[in-house]
């Protein structure tokens, strides 16, 4: 009789036990129901990205060595680089260098691994488009930059932070 009688003690310190923890759940849950919601008008205002956000990448053609680094390091062997051996100089001559966005996954191992530094990574994070072919960029969409989110007058700038204010 004395271990039945432990055995209900026991289940009732458990019951006790499991609705506590089932009340600070719905305590937690009350208080994020009192927040109010924080609306982001996407075209007019843009979060302002961390120092480290791999966005789009960037390609500067005059210090490729096409190498082909990049093709090497990149987990699914994205970057397309066309290349001519120069018998004269005897160097390569870089002619053609696209990314494929829509392939890509931002891993940034081309950009840690190129010699040359002549791809980096840009904040820019807007990479839609309604055909994905148009997601292929060769050296001169690349090399284009991207207006910074900061420097743009047309848009408001927020901060990514979890203590933002609501206004």
């Amino acid at each position: 009789m004395f271990p039945m009688v432990t055995g209900f003690m026991n289940y009732g310190h458990q019951t006790v036990r499991a609705a506590r923890y089932i009340g600070q759940g719905f305590m937690i849950t009350l208080s994020h129901a009192n927040r109010l919601p924080v609306t982001i008008q996407y075209p007019y205002e843009k979060l302002i990205t961390s120092e480290r956000f791999r966005g789009r990448i960037h390609f500067e053609f005059d210090k490729c060595i096409a190498c082909e680094v990049c093709v090497r390091v990149c987990p699914i062997d994205l970057p397309v680089v066309d290349w001519k051996f120069e018998t004269d100089i005897r160097k390569k001559r870089l002619l053609n260098y696209s990314i494929d966005f829509g392939i890509c996954i931002f891993c940034g191992n081309c950009v840690e691994y190129c010699p040359t530094n002549c791809l980096s990574m840009t904040e820019e994070y807007e990479l839609s488009t309604y055909d994905r072919h148009e997601l292929n960029y060769n050296q001169i969409a690349l090399g284009r930059l991207p207006m910074p989110v900061i420097d743009d007058y047309t848009i408001r700038t927020i901060l990514n932070s979890p203590q933002r204010k609501t206004e």
